[in-house]
């Protein structure tokens, strides 16, 4: 018999080609936990806050990596709210003074 004469008949009991294996689900790779950063306002502090992300795609022993350079940054930006301006740099104006000499 010949190709040609094949029917439908023929090309039914063929076996479909095997699929591919799908992969493994694997508990313990890296997975994004799906906790959304709202932006604060400040670029330094959301770069950091950002830099979370980095974590999702690594395994668990890189996050501390991760977590210590975030902390360090976060640390040095509420640092940096507590140095005092230095020499021609503004800072904050003092409010009025209370007075103490009020006699009624």
């Amino acid at each position: 018999m010949s190709d040609e004469t094949a029917g439908p008949a023929d090309q039914e009991q063929a076996s479909p080609p095997p699929e591919p294996p799908s992969p493994a689900h694997d508990p313990a790779a890296p997975a994004p936990i799906g906790i959304e950063r709202v932006p604060t306002g400040d670029p330094e502090v959301d770069g950091k806050l950002a830099r979370l992300g980095d974590a999702d795609h690594l395994p668990a022993d890189g996050h501390l990596d991760v977590y210590e350079d975030v902390h360090r940054g976060l640390r040095d930006a509420l640092t940096a709210l507590d140095v005092r301006p230095g020499p021609g740099e503004a800072g904050p104006r003092p409010g009025p003074s209370p007075s103490y000499d009020h006699r009624s």
